[in-house]
C-alpha cells in the first residue's frame, strides 16, 4: 500500500526552526542575566548577595580584662580563654543520633537535652554551656552537629585565691566586675569587643576570616598597693588565730606610713572566688573597709595627745585614780586595780580607765572629738572601694559628764580597721595626715599637718611602754624593734546594748617607734576560746604580720650604742627587694 507524502508549508518550516534556535539563546541570556550582567532584576547580584548573607557573618572579637597586679606585679586577677556553646534550635535535628554524644559532653541525659532545645523551639539562641576550656568545647564541635556552635570568651582566674578575694573580688559570668576592685574600676578594666567578618559552611563552620571591622581594645591593667608576700603573712595569721580563739570574724590591715599604700588588707571568714560553689554572703565582705567596731581603748593614745595640745597636762602630769575607779553620773568606771598616782605614760601603759576619765572631764567637751575628726575618723578613707563606710563619730550640742568619758576610751563611736590605721598612720608621720590607697603609688604624696610634730613625737615615746614589761601589750613586742602601739578591747553591741559576755579584741601598732615605717591594725570579733584581751588575742597576730614585713623589706632596726646592724640592702615597704 502507497503511503501519502507529507507536505509542510515552508513558514511553518522556517518558525520551527527559529523557535528551536531561540531555545538555547533564551537559556544562555537567562545564564548571563544570572551570573553576568548587572543590571538585571534578581540578577547576579542579587543571587550572590543572598548566597553571602546565609554565609558570610560579623563575629564579635572578645576583649581581654586588663590584669590586676600587687604593687611587684605578681598577678591577683588574669583573664584565661574560653569557649561557650550555644545553638540554634530551630536547626538541630532532634532525631539526630549525635544529641547522644551532644549530652554526655554536657553531663545530662539525651531526655534533658530535647526538653531544654523544646524549651527555645521558637527561638534562634540559647546557651548549651558557659566557659568551657578550649579541649572540652572542641570534643562536642567535633561531634559536627549542624545548629552548634562554638563562641570564644574569657574567664577570670585568680592565682591568690582566697588571701585576696575580698579586696580583689570577682567578675560574673560575662566577665563584669561585681565585687571589690572589680567592681570599683570596672570600666577601666573592661576592654572593647572587636569584630571581624568570616566566611562559614553550612554547618556554621568558620571557613576563611574575610575582614577584620573593628580591633578589639583591652581593658587596661591595675597595680594594686599590696604586696603579696605581705599579704599571704597576714592572711596567714589572721586565719590561725581567728581559728585558735574560735572567732566569728577578724580583719588585719598594714599600711606604708610614708606613701599611705595598703601594703596588707586581710579578712577572715573568706572564699575562693574560683570556687564559688561553698561562697557565702557572711564571707564576702572586706571587713576591713566595711565592718564597724567601737575602737574602744586604742582611742587613748589621741585622748592623751588632745590633752596635751590643750596645754593644761604634759607626759609628767601626774593623775590620781585612787581609789581604780570613778564615778560619773549614774555609772562606775573601774580599772583592773588601784593604780594609784600615775603620769600620762604609766596611763597608757595600764591603760587607765580613770585615768582617762579624769583627763576627759579637765578637758572642753569638744576638745578630743575634734582631735579624733582631725584624724581621719567620722569620714570615709576615700580609697573608692565599693561601701566603704565613714564610720560614726557623733556631735553632741550638749555633752553629759558620762558621754564626755565614754567618748574619751572610745565608746560612743565606731571606725573600721582601715580608719584605725588611718589614725595611727597621722601619729606615725609626725602629724601628718596622709590620703590612703590601694593602687600603687609612683610618688610620695603631700599630707596635711593636723597635729604639732613634737607632740606626736612624745606620744609615741609614751606608746612604747605598752609592749614593754608591765603593759597591756607584750605580746605585741618584736625583738630589735620599738613598738609603739595600744590595746583594746570592747564588750560587743547587741540588740538590747553591750553584751557581757562577748568581745572585741584589738591592737594597733606602729614601728619602729622612733621612725615608723609601718601601721598595723588587728581586729579579732567575738573570740570565744577564754582569752579575749586585746593584749592576748589582737597583739601576737601583730606582732607575727609586723616583724615578717619588716624582715620581707628589709627595715632595719634603730641601732644603739656600740651595735653594728648589717642589712642586705633596704627596700622601700611594698617595693621590689
Amino acid at each position: 500500500m502507497k503511503q501519502a507524502k507529507i507536505t509542510i508549508s515552508r513558514w511553518r518550516y522556517l518558525l520551527l526552526v527559529a523557535v528551536l534556535f531561540m531555545l538555547p539563546v533564551a537559556g544562555l541570556w537567562h545564564i548571563a542575566g544570572l551570573q553576568v550582567l548587572t543590571d538585571v532584576d534578581k540578577g547576579f547580584q542579587f543571587l550572590q548577595g543572598q548566597g553571602l548573607a546565609r554565609t558570610v557573618r560579623t563575629e564579635s572579637i572578645p576583649a581581654y580584662r586588663g590584669v590586676i597586679t600587687d604593687s611587684r606585679g605578681e598577678p591577683l586577677a588574669v583573664s584565661t580563654p574560653v569557649v561557650t556553646l550555644w545553638a540554634n534550635p530551630q536547626v538541630i535535628d532532634s532525631t539526630s543520633p549525635g544529641l547522644t554524644g551532644l549530652a554526655r559532653q554536657l553531663s545530662m541525659s539525651r531526655d534533658e537535652l530535647q526538653q531544654r532545645l523544646s524549651r527555645y523551639s521558637g527561638k534562634e539562641f540559647m546557651y548549651l554551656a558557659r566557659q568551657m576550656t578550649p579541649e572540652q568545647a572542641e570534643e562536642v564541635l567535633r561531634l559536627e552537629i549542624p545548629g552548634v556552635y562554638g563562641q570564644g570568651e574569657y574567664k577570670r582566674f585568680y592565682p591568690a585565691g582566697e588571701v585576696t578575694s575580698q579586696l580583689v573580688g570577682f567578675t560574673n559570668i560575662d566577665d563584669r566586675g561585681q565585687e571589690g576592685m572589680e567592681l570599683a574600676f570596672d570600666e577601666l578594666l573592661t576592654g572593647v569587643p572587636g569584630a571581624k567578618k568570616v566566611l562559614k559552611d553550612l554547618k556554621g563552620r568558620v571557613i576563611k576570616d574575610l575582614t577584620l571591622v573593628r580591633s578589639e581594645k583591652p581593658g587596661q591593667n591595675l597595680a594594686l598597693s599590696i604586696d603579696l608576700r605581705l599579704q599571704y603573712t597576714a592572711y596567714r595569721e589572721l586565719k590561725a588565730a581567728v581559728a585558735k580563739h574560735q572567732a566569728a570574724s577578724g580583719s588585719v590591715v598594714m599600711l606604708d606610713v610614708e606613701t599611705g599604700e595598703v601594703l596588707a588588707m586581710a579578712n577572715q571568714p573568706s572564699f575562693n572566688p574560683n570556687d564559688r560553689s561553698r561562697m557565702s554572703s557572711d564571707s564576702l565582705r572586706n571587713r576591713a573597709i566595711t565592718d564597724l567596731v567601737e575602737p574602744g581603748s586604742t582611742m587613748k593614745p589621741l585622748t592623751v595627745l588632745a590633752a596635751l595640745e590643750s596645754g593644761k597636762f604634759v607626759p609628767e602630769t601626774v593623775i590620781d585614780t585612787n581609789p581604780g575607779s570613778i564615778r560619773v553620773g549614774r555609772k562606775t568606771f573601774y580599772d583592773h586595780r588601784n593604780y594609784g598616782l600615775i603620769d600620762l605614760t604609766t596611763l597608757l601603759m595600764k591603760s587607765s580607765q580613770v585615768g582617762v576619765t579624769k583627763l576627759a572631764l579637765q578637758m572642753e567637751p569638744t576638745h578630743v572629738r575634734d582631735m579624733f575628726f582631725r584624724m581621719g575618723l567620722g569620714q570615709s578613707p576615700g580609697t573608692g572601694f565599693p561601701g566603704e563606710s565613714p564610720g560614726s563619730l557623733p556631735e553632741h550640742r550638749r555633752w553629759k559628764p558620762v558621754e564626755r568619758a565614754n567618748f574619751a576610751f572610745g565608746h560612743g563611736l565606731s571606725a573600721t580597721a582601715l580608719q584605725l590605721a588611718q589614725a595611727y598612720a597621722v601619729l606615725a608621720s609626725d602629724g601628718v595626715k596622709k590620703p590612703l590607697s590601694l593602687l600603687k603609688v609612683d610618688h610620695i604624696p603631700e599630707g596635711e599637718q593636723v597635729v604639732d610634730a613634737k607632740l606626736v613625737s612624745r606620744l609615741r615615746e609614751m606608746m612604747s611602754s605598752v609592749t614593754r614589761t608591765g603593759g597591756t601589750a607584750t605580746r605585741a613586742a618584736i625583738p630589735s624593734y620599738e613598738v609603739a602601739g595600744k590595746t583594746g578591747t570592747v564588750h560587743k553591741v547587741g540588740k538590747s546594748g553591750y553584751e557581757k559576755n562577748r568581745y572585741v579584741a584589738l591592737f594597733a601598732g606602729m614601728v619602729p617607734a622612733d621612725n615608723p615605717r609601718l601601721v598595723t591594725v588587728v581586729i579579732i570579733n567575738d573570740p570565744q576560746g577564754g582569752e579575749y584581751f586585746g593584749g592576748a588575742v589582737a597583739a601576737p597576730v601583730f606582732a607575727n604580720v609586723t616583724a615578717d614585713a619588716l624582715r620581707m623589706l628589709k627595715i632595719p632596726p634603730k641601732v644603739k650604742s656600740g651595735e653594728q646592724v648589717v642589712t642586705l640592702g633596704q627596700g622601700k615597704p611594698g617595693g621590689a627587694t
